[in-house]
């Protein structure tokens, strides 16, 4: 049955014309003063007007009563009902918000139909939240619905009438949309729309009647339209798609569900609609006009299209493109894609030719077959675009895998590997980076963009479409000349609403999947997911609130709970046979979680060989059954293997990397078991910011359907004897390490591809020469590292060796008022714990045994004490090695009884050097590396009158002496340039004598 169109199109054509003249110019999107937009694609910033349009500032015609302060703008209850409601499935709300009843009869095709005119907010069992948009309007009009028949269908559902604020948005927002399309055809350009007085006003604009080509060899060189009949796809055969065979047992006239009204008519009038895979089939008859216009002003045309408010939909006629050559390439005869994946492709091939657009589908539900089944399906040459090398690889693997296409017809374009395939047609694969850099390239690099710019692509295929921002995206549309573009996601959803972008950029939504319906078919993994809550130790949480926010990541994500959580999960999970993926998006703690529990992990800076490497064991050794992964783990890579994430850390509020997560997970299982067949761990340090976090990034699963439990106590885990950091001194090292740590390690955005723009030049940010991680550099110089003096610049810390040491400044208030609160402790008990000596190890690991009233000559030590309590736990110092420490605990022990010295006095005396006393001059007279050592050490231990004794100790050893016997004196080779010298001295001109 073909599908009516609306009688006064025409006439609402000429209104709404007539009503944007009146209204004013066209109002571009807004563009960032901080990105640099190139004029060649500025014209594809313009979107219609009412693409911006805000339904919700339409719908003022709230109706009031006692009740609905409570319910606010959400209070709907004055919506008038139907009589016969109870058959009807929907409701449509003033603001655009459509509820859905999920256990209709007629539930599963009302969904196909909604998915198609709007976006899906929350989807649970039972209950499912739309909204319509001016976007999924224009996705709607793209696959060939029209306007009356969105409207009908719409009143047909729904229990209440349609608001006229509704009938109004669909309206604007369909009439002009997708009535004139780019075709290519012929290797032609052709203007086509089956509205023939739409063409003629188009071409009364004089930008668009210079473009057109009037040929004389054409039968219609008068200057009217070209007729012919609508594409149809009856001759196109998607490849994998098993054919249907009739049931036997199924009645000619059975449907699948009740319709309102009668039964037979009901079905008949909105089914016909509903079962969108049948609009462009049903089409044929029907006669469409064009008029073609030059290659070279097709970008002109476009914007001012869009000028207009008649945006164009481009498709490409790829069986009928004799210029460019066919590709050899089909999938393989076993291969059969699944029910949800054909639909999908037939939203985009639906007429018989390519649509540009995006496909939605969850992770794990085989978005790299429907790309690849794409690909055997226009049969010219694609270049492929992901978001990391593995990908790169993982894509050529899967094209293999699915298709008969020849290796040597695929070519790789990364760092690593920059080759041209052999023929005339071929695949790229490539990454986005790549492509889209603007900056200094090699010359092999170059040598490939030049190729990959010079040809003519008939498919570009963009996976993880949601992740690279809306500037890079049109760099990579203006490099690469492409006639169709699919772009494939799992999440269409950014922080930064850029998404609304992608639309015009690359094309409307064509599909997009529901993931509890596939997880109940068996086509994804059934994932139970749980927030582990895990108590911060009393020590942790007490520098958590001191602390700045920076180093409050860092404390709240190497919680000694969180460590032990992780521990017992692993351990259990691994006897179920599980195999389990560890997320921290925290690159120190990867490493730590990584190292302490003896597991292979990778991040940003792992080489290509190594990521490679480790991957295949976790995939074929039963021996490795863990490993960790940081936030370049998130897409793409393929592991369906794994049945376990357990999450330690993550991007603050990311919905979208919430989910990608999930996907790694999401691939169905080979194991059939009963319930859930996958487990989804994030483990939360409770009354900490990290909890605000996870409730935020959790809303996109929960309006897919998904529920998370809250676990506040790990069965088991209490009998467990060997877990990781169970006694204090552990946690107290643990805390040390920490707090020592620079707040740069707390950053969550340094951790990047290390190859990821192919520069010449490039170099490391994180390691050092050779690629060593963080925690190799630290304490490099102590095993025997060079000990070349060389030139270096930067701040006090860094110039003094004190890069791997934190200055901790104390609220001396908060701890006042925290030693009163304590109250006062029985003096029998008190003069018990005075006594008892404190044990300090040293970076030896030797034992010392002093005074409580020498070891808190230490400020540092002294601290620790108060948040430890009254324990005999060793305090560990694995910053002061033996000789040192056994030097500070002789000074200290001397100084005993003197008064503890503030840090910061404010009636201190101008610094002199000649005050030494005569006992401290000779505990000085040392050698000058020991001298260092004990600077640093009482640096480090917080002790301030030995910090002043070594430093005024260094002053007077360069005290009179000129450069060259300072040199000499400790040492230093110069190597400054008389140049050098005299800009130096130039700008220290302050600091000498007048």
């Amino acid at each position: 049955m073909g599908i009516k169109r609306g009688p006064s199109d025409a006439d609402a054509f000429e209104n709404d014309n007539r009503r944007r003249r009146d209204e004013g110019p066209i109002h571009d999107i807004g563009i960032p003063e901080n990105q640099d937009i190139d004029e060649d694609f500025s014209g594809q910033l313009l979107v219609p007007k009412h693409a911006t349009m805000d339904v919700t500032a339409q719908s003022h015609n709230f109706q009031r009563d006692s009740v609905s302060y409570i319910f606010g703008d959400h209070d709907y209850t004055w919506l008038p009902l139907k009589h016969d409601h109870e058959s009807r499935p929907l409701w449509i709300t003033e603001d655009g918000h459509i509820i859905l009843e999920g256990f209709s009869p007629i539930a599963e095709k009302a969904i196909d139909f909604l998915i198609t005119i709007s976006e899906p907010v929350s989807r649970p069992s039972h209950i499912h939240e739309y909204k319509l948009t001016p976007y999924s309007l224009y996705a709607a009009v793209s696959v060939g619905l029209e306007t009356e028949d969105i409207i009908e269908v719409l009143s047909r559902l729904s229990k209440v009438p349609v608001p006229e604020s509704i009938l109004g948005l669909i309206r604007d927002c369909t009439l002009s949309y997708g009535k004139v399309k780019l075709v290519l055809k012929h290797n032609r350009y052709f203007v086509e729309s089956s509205h023939p007085e739409m063409l003629q006003k188009l071409l009364r604009d004089p930008v668009i009647r210079e473009s057109r080509l009037v040929g004389d060899e054409d039968p219609n060189s008068n200057g009217a339209l070209i007729t012919g009949k609508a594409p149809n796809a009856k001759d196109l055969s998607i490849p994998g798609v098993k054919k249907d065979v009739p049931d036997p047992n199924r009645p000619a006239n059975s449907t699948d569900g009740a319709a309102p009204g009668t039964a037979a008519q009901g079905d008949e009038g909105i089914f016909a609609v509903v079962g969108l895979d049948k609009d462009d089939d049903d089409v044929e008859n029907d006669d469409v006009h064009s008029f073609e216009i030059s290659s070279a002003s097709v970008e002109t045309v476009k914007k001012r299209c869009n000028e207009l408010d008649y945006p164009m939909l481009e498709e490409y006629d790829f069986r009928n493109d004799t210029l460019n050559p066919d590709l050899e390439i089909d999938l393989k005869p076993i291969t059969v894609i699944r029910p949800y994946q054909e639909k999908s492709l037939s939203k985009m091939f639906g007429n018989g030719r390519a649509r540009s657009g995006i496909i939605v589908l969850p992770c794990g539900a085989g978005k790299t077959l429907v790309g690849i089944t794409a690909a055997c399906t226009v049969k010219k040459s694609t270049l492929v675009l992901c978001t990391s090398s593995v990908s790169v690889l993982q894509w050529k693997q899967q094209f293999l895998l699915w298709s008969n296409i020849k290796p040597h017809q695929i070519a790789l374009f990364t760092s690593d590997q920059k080759e041209k395939f052999l023929g005339a047609a071929g695949i790229v694969i490539s990454t986005y980076s790549m492509v889209a850099n603007t900056r200094n390239r090699s010359h092999d690099s170059q040598k490939m963009m030049n190729f990959l710019k010079s040809r003519e692509w008939g498919f570009l295929l963009l996976d993880e479409v949601h992740v690279v921002p809306a500037n890079m995206f049109r760099k990579v549309l203006t490099t690469i000349a492409a006639h169709a573009k699919l772009g494939l996601t799992a999440t269409l959803v950014r922080e930064d609403e850029k998404i609304d972008d992608l639309n015009f950029l690359i094309g409307p939504k064509l599909y997009e999947a529901n993931w509890m319906d596939l997880a109940s078919k068996g086509h994804i993994a059934n994932v139970q997911c749980a927030e582990v809550w895990c108590p911060m130790t009393p020590a942790f949480y007490r520098e958590y609130l001191r602390e700045s926010s920076r180093k409050r990541t860092l404390l709240y994500v190497m919680n000694p709970n969180k460590f032990q959580a992780c521990q017992y999960l692993i351990r259990y999970h691994e006897e179920r046979g599980d195999k389990i993926i560890v997320f921290s998006d925290n690159v120190y703690a990867l490493v730590a979680y990584a190292r302490k529990l003896e597991k292979p992990f990778i991040y940003g800076e792992t080489s290509q060989q190594e990521r490679v490497r480790i991957l295949a064991n976790f995939q074929y050794n039963p021996q490795i059954n863990t490993i960790f992964l940081s936030k370049v783990g998130d897409t793409s890579i393929d592991l369906p293997e794994a049945t376990c994430l357990i999450q330690v850390s993550s991007h603050y509020g990311s919905r979208r990397q919430e989910a990608q997560r999930l996907g790694r997970i999401l691939r169905a299982k080979r194991r059939n078991d009963e319930g859930f067949n996958a487990f989804f761990y994030s483990l939360v340090s409770k009354d900490t910011q990290e909890m605000y976090y996870s409730t935020k990034r959790q809303q996109f699963l929960i309006d897919q359907g998904y529920a998370f439990k809250v676990i506040t106590n790990l069965d088991g885990m209490d009998q467990q004897q060997d877990l990781v950091y169970s006694t204090p001194e552990e946690q107290l090292s643990l805390l040390n390490t920490v707090l020592l740590a620079q707040e740069s390690e707390a950053d969550l955005n340094d951790d990047v591809e290390p190859d990821a723009d192919d520069l010449t030049g490039n170099t490391s940010r994180r390691s050092g020469a050779g690629g060593r991680s963080v925690f190799s550099q630290v304490g490099s110089s102590v095993a025997g590292g060079s000990s070349g003096a060389r030139r270096t610049t930067g701040g006090l810390n860094s110039l003094s060796g004190g890069d791997q040491m934190a200055y901790i400044e104390y609220n001396k208030a908060v701890n006042l008022r925290d030693n009163k609160n304590k109250g006062e402790r029985h003096t029998l008990f008190k003069k018990y714990y005075d006594a008892m000596p404190i044990t300090l190890i040293s970076l030896n690991n030797d034992e010392f045994k002093v005074d409580k009233k020498v070891a808190e000559r230490s400020i540092l030590i002294k601290n620790m004490l108060e948040d430890v309590g009254e324990t005999d736990a060793p305090i560990p110092l694995p910053n002061v090695s033996s000789p040192v420490l056994s030097k500070v605990i002789e000074y200290c022990e001397y100084h005993r009884d003197d008064p503890i010295q503030t840090q910061d006095p404010s009636d201190d005396p101008r610094k002199r050097s000649n005050d030494i006393e005569e006992w401290d001059m000779k505990f000085m007279q040392v050698d000058q590396e020991m001298l260092f050592e004990v600077i640093l050490a009482a640096n480090y231990l917080d002790i301030k009158p030995l910090l002043d004794v070594g430093c005024k100790t260094v002053a007077n050893i360069i005290k009179g002496k000129n450069p060259e016997e300072i040199r000499a004196a400790f040492n230093i080779v110069n190597d400054f340039t008389p140049e050098e010298e005299a800009q130096i001295k130039k700008e220290n001109e302050w600091a000498e004598d007048r």
